[in-house]
Order: structure tokens, then sequence, then C-alpha cells
């Protein structure tokens, strides 16, 4: 179901998809896009659940990692900012695609599926600069599993000019439409080694229940 390629009513913009793996993975102490999850590493698992719902899919990565086995596998838009975290993926993107909407997916949200970015995809509208998920921490958007709408990614860009860092404020101060998440755990962010054991055991859960019906 190629979703980002359908028209829809007053958006004229394509919704392409990024999944973010340019992090360092400090807390974890290994390349989170490669740790695997159900047999596949996340990187195959974000890409996988992206690329069927957009018109084009791509891998944010830094420079570095350009030759990284398992990233060079994918189409690629390299970080050009330094010391921006994720947000240097999303400003590249914009850069190299400034007329497409995006479809981002952090790869620490393992237990992310595909019926919950429907529901973001679903959601999209002429009136709204972006289609953002409400974190259940704080409810406030999560700038990393969010369609940004080529307006959000120009004023965001214009943030980071000015050396404001922060994609919230960005889906905070514009018109954003934001939903709850179909389920909470989709949201679940795994940046340690403790938390990647929890992700795991909830994926084998969440497994087990749909095998026992």
């Amino acid at each position: 179901m190629n979703t980002g390629c359908a028209s829809l009513p007053g958006l004229s913009a394509p919704l392409f998809g990024l999944v973010l793996t340019g992090g360092q993975s400090q807390r974890m102490g290994t390349d989170k896009a490669a740790l695997p999850y159900a047999g596949q590493p996340q990187l195959v698992r974000a890409f996988t659940l992206l690329s069927p719902r957009v018109a084009s899919c791509f891998v944010s990565l830094r420079e570095a990692q350009r030759n990284d086995p398992l990233r060079r596998h994918y189409p690629a838009i390299v970080d050009t900012l330094e010391g921006c975290g994720p947000i240097a993926g999303l400003v590249a993107a914009h850069t190299a695609y400034p007329d497409a909407a995006w479809l981002v997916l952090a790869c620490d949200m393992p237990l992310m599926n595909g019926a919950s970015l429907d529901v973001l995809i679903a959601q999209r509208a002429a009136r709204y600069h972006a289609v953002a998920f409400r974190s259940e921490h704080d409810s406030l958007p999560e700038p990393f599993c969010t369609i940004w709408e080529p307006a959000a990614l120009e004023l965001l860009g214009q943030q980071v000019a000015a050396g404001r860092l922060s994609p919230r404020r960005v889906l905070v101060d514009e018109a954003t439409r934001v939903v709850p998440a179909p389920s909470p755990v989709v949201l679940h962010n795994v940046n340690t080694g403790q938390e990647r054991e929890r992700a795991v055991e909830m994926m084998n859960t969440m497994r087990n229940v749909a095998r026992n019906g």
C-alpha cells in the first residue's frame, strides 16, 4: 500500500520516508540501527515499515556512516550539519527535496508498527504543517515519528540557522495535528541495554498474544 503516492485533497507535496540512523548511540554503546529485533536489524525493520507507505524512502546518516555495511544498501541522505542531533537529518532531507513532505521514523522505536504509521498518514490535511503523535510522557508532539510538511521543515531550518535546536518548538508553535498513538508502546524509545531487554520482552508478549488469538 503506497499511500505516499495517493492523491489527497489540497495536498500537493508527495510523502517521502526517512529513517533516522545518524546518532552515535552513546548510551547504548553499540549501533542502535544494527540491533536485531525478531531476527532483523532495526534499520531493516524501520525501512520495511516505511517504504511501502511513501513515494520514496531514504536512510538519514552521518558522513562517517556512508560506507557502513548495513546502511550502504539503502538510498541515503547525508547530514550536512554537525552537533544538531536528529534535526540534521530533517534539515538535510528538506534541502535535498524541498517540495516533499517527510514521514520521519527514528531507528530507536522497535515497537512501531504499520497500522500506527497509517494513522498518521490518514490525518494529513492541507491546513496542517505536521501530523504527530502525542507523547505519553509529557503530552507534547513526538518529533521523530511525525509527518513534516514542507512549511514546517522550512521553519525548522530557519530556527536551526538561528541556533534554536528544538523540533518540538516548531511542532507546538505551528499548525500541527497531534493525535494519540494507537498504543503507547509504539513510541517506546530504546536507548540503553536495559530498555532494549524490556522492548524485546514486550515484542515477544505481543507476538504470543497475536499467535494465541
